[in-house]
């Protein structure tokens, strides 16, 4: 099953250094959702660990990400791939930043392709991808 995402939002940070936030995993992985733990494999590669699940799919899921573009200041995208007892899941998630008046236009997008038992969490999913993008706007206000 895939699950679409995206939107976009406003904040008076310039887009270097929303950039500099989204492309740095120590800053924005801990504003995961269900965030256990990160690991940093080189400057584009790392693991995060999560909580994952609902009801009798629960467990923690190492999520293996790499950052595939980088343009400075204006386009950051992720993929990642990771597994629990209940499935699979591969996501794709970008960023485009875009000058607005003193500060940054940031649309975001992605999908993510959950295979398996999880598929059933697709709820919560797009509801945990609200919170990311809500923490993302508290920490670059």
């Amino acid at each position: 099953m895939a699950i679409k995402f995206g939107g976009e939002f406003e904040i008076t940070r310039t887009p270097e250094e929303v950039y500099d936030f989204l492309t740095d995993p120590q800053k924005f992985a801990p504003l995961l959702p269900d965030f256990q733990s990160m690991t940093q494999l080189d400057p584009t590669h790392f693991v995060v660990k999560v909580n994952v699940g609902i009801s009798y799919i629960k467990g923690a899921a190492d999520m293996k990400m790499e950052l595939t573009e980088a343009e400075r200041p204006k386009r950051a995208q992720y993929k990642g791939q990771g597994s629990t007892a209940g499935g699979k899941v591969a996501i794709t998630a970008g960023f485009d930043l875009t000058p607005a008046g003193s500060g940054t236009k940031v649309g975001w997008q992605g999908e993510a392709q959950v295979f398996g038992a999880l598929a059933s969490v697709e709820p919560l999913g797009k509801k945990n991808v609200q919170k990311l993008i809500d923490s993302l706007q508290t920490a670059l206000t």
